[in-house]
């Protein structure tokens, strides 16, 4: 090795050190927490093994991978099987009342704001009366107000499900599958009998954990497990880590609209129930293409505080 090439080894070997100092500082530090919110941040550190992973694959690309090595890094729930594992999808199950496949288009027959889920409200507690103030305020100026979903934060439950634009479903005995026409939000319904994950293993999510079950011809679903940053019902209403929601699924209509009712709870942000019972029409001639949400393109958008400020800037220059 030449003079020069060993200095440049020189501080490649002090990175590598950190970076095992590092790695040993964030194993010690996940060892000591005993948190019942162990999901929530466990967030960035799956998201940086996430990161990691590709790293040390092109360092180590012509390694041959150990079995342990594979096993790890295709997500399994030990003990449960996957809801499109053959042998679940072929257990004997009750026939189900009502098929959901298909693509579906809220009903906002009765107005535009029937995307949103009150009023009526519940009796909110002090951040969801501030909320209620501030947003009244702010639209009275003709602003957005908690316009996290212009930033392509995603939108969560229950606000996927009414965001003006078709969803789909697919059922199969052992999931029910949703993808939604605005930013192709993803949801499963799980119908194999499972239970939900221990609230210290599970990673939050903005659509939560769904389980269903079937009560006579109504599919019940409860879901819980929600990620709490930038997550507001309607206009900036905020949910806590004990936000909760059960829907009741029926199918009416000859079999041409979903009716669903709400009934979500947040002991830290209101009291009781906040319930409201919503339909979805069956749409024929949709479909549910592939949509990204890029911020520079909200620009475009002028319920987006980016388009507001875009139109705000063309006014200017005229």
């Amino acid at each position: 090795m030449k003079p020069r090439d060993n200095l440049r080894a020189i501080p490649q070997v002090t990175n590598e050190r950190e970076e095992r100092k590092q790695d040993m500082t964030k194993t010690a530090a996940a060892d000591r927490s005993a948190s019942r919110r162990l999901g929530r941040w466990l967030t960035p550190i799956a998201l940086a093994a996430m990161v990691a992973a590709p790293v040390q694959a092109q360092r180590d690309g012509a390694r041959r991978l150990t079995p342990e090595q594979l096993d790890s890094l295709q997500h399994k729930h030990v003990g449960m099987p996957g809801a499109l594992d053959p042998a679940n999808l072929a257990k004997p199950r009750p026939k189900p009342p009502f098929d959901m496949t298909g693509t579906w288009f809220v009903d906002l027959s009765a107005g535009f704001n029937k995307f949103m889920f009150g009023p009526p409200y519940p009796e909110f507690y002090a951040e969801g009366q501030k909320a209620l103030a501030e947003g009244s305020a702010a639209r009275a100026q003709g602003k957005n107000y908690r316009d996290s979903i212009g930033q392509c934060y995603p939108a969560g439950m229950p606000m996927i499900m009414t965001r003006v634009w078709p969803i789909m479903f697919v059922q199969l005995p052992t999931v029910v599958y949703m993808v939604a026409g605005f930013t192709n939000s993803f949801r499963a319904i799980y119908l194999d009998g499972r239970t939900h994950t221990d609230p210290d293993l599970y990673v939050p999510t903005y659509n939560g954990e769904s389980i269903g079950k079937w009560e006579g011809d109504t599919l019940v679903v409860t879901t819980k497990g929600f990620e709490t940053d930038h997550h507001w019902i309607d206009i900036g209403l905020p949910v806590s880590d004990e936000f909760q929601i059960v829907e009741r699924i029926k199918m009416v209509n000859s079999g041409n609209t979903l009716e669903i009712e709400y009934i979500m709870t947040d002991p830290k942000n209101w009291k009781g129930e906040w319930r409201n019972t919503k339909r979805w029409d069956r749409v024929l001639e949709s479909d549910i293409g592939e949509v990204e949400c890029t911020e520079a393109r909200n620009a475009n958008l002028p319920g987006t505080d980016r388009g507001q400020e875009t139109l705000q800037k063309r006014g200017d220059e005229k």
